[in-house]
């Protein structure tokens, strides 16, 4: 084989490792960023989040992802980042008076039916919750999906006029709350 012809051949199997190293490196994370966002009454409410998968596992309980544990029952509301929540109106959630800003959002799960909590503390990681900065905690409504929910998703959605939803899904979980502009 001539010089140049190993040359080729080389820089094929070096352009084939880079390639192939290079696709690995974009693999799709595991816990994907998502964001869901709505407009009622001419007001933006955004959230911004980690959407995990079931992956084979158990989610909510004894034994599972998010566990029920009484000495660390509040969950982040997704993987990763804590999950973060902007409102351009002062709104009213489940009965609690929420202030135009940004927040991040929790859920107490151990509790029947569980809370949502809405913390004043920003841009902190995940498992840093503080309950002294909490703005406050509302009931959420539960309920059961035909099937399982393989990928965790919140919905952020409009029922007209001034009202809305915003809803947590994953497992064997429905978990909702309603939302009004003032």
């Amino acid at each position: 084989m001539t010089k140049s012809a190993l040359l080729v051949v080389a820089a094929a199997a070096l352009t084939a490792a880079f390639t192939i190293a290079f696709a690995q490196g974009k693999k799709k994370p595991l816990s994907p960023p998502a964001e869901t966002s709505v407009t009622i009454d001419g007001k933006t409410l955004s959230i911004q989040y980690s959407a995990p998968s079931m992956r084979g596992r158990k989610i909510f309980g004894d034994g599972g992802v998010v566990s029920h544990d009484p000495t660390y029952p509040v969950w982040r509301a997704g993987a990763n980042a804590a999950t973060s929540f902007h409102t351009d109106a002062d709104l009213n959630i489940g009965g609690l008076a929420v202030p135009k800003g940004d927040y991040t959002l929790f859920v107490l799960v151990n509790t029947d039916p569980w809370q949502l909590i809405i913390s004043k503390q920003t841009r902190e990681w995940g498992l840093a919750y503080k309950q002294d900065m909490d703005l406050g905690r509302v009931r959420m409504t539960m309920a059961k999906p035909p099937s399982p929910i393989e990928t965790y998703k919140m919905t952020l959605s409009g029922a007209g006029g001034k009202s809305g939803k915003l809803q947590l899904e994953w497992e064997n979980v429905i978990a909702s709350v309603p939302i009004t502009v003032k």
